[in-house]
């Protein structure tokens, strides 16, 4: 399904951050504030195996991102949904895509020693959106 044009808008436009959220085994949150993006259908993310996100992702796959317009930041979009998708196609170039877009630089600079790149697909169930 084709995504909203204010939620894409939010993913794409702009150096607007996300806090995603996923569940620990005991059920309880972690959030982390992360970049983000979107291939029209998707919110995407994009992040490191051997991190707790992808271990939490891959045992329940329900999230929650909320995104705002760091202009605007009244403007913004709240989701629930459900991870499709955990990649490492593609995931290198994008993450140095992203870098380009919240830092301007051609290649993310933080990688780590043998460090793999995953992108996370979610598919957003429920979005509100504030300021559209």
């Amino acid at each position: 399904m084709k995504m909203d044009q204010f939620l894409y808008d939010l993913c794409t436009k702009g150096k607007g951050f996300a806090a995603l959220a996923t569940l620990m085994p005991d059920g309880s949150p972690q959030v982390s504030l992360v970049w983000v993006d979107s291939d029209g259908e998707n919110v995407l993310i994009n992040t490191a195996e051997g991190r707790q996100k992808p271990e939490n992702l891959r045992r329940d796959a329900r999230v929650a991102v909320s995104i705002f317009d760091p202009a605007d930041p009244y403007k913004q979009a709240m989701v629930r949904g459900v991870v499709t998708d955990i990649t490492q196609e593609g995931a290198e170039e994008h993450i140095d895509g992203l870098a380009m877009k919240y830092i301007g630089q051609d290649k993310y600079p933080w990688r780590g020693p043998g460090e793999k790149r995953i992108i996370v697909k979610i598919e957003p169930e429920h979005v509100l959106k504030v300021g559209a």
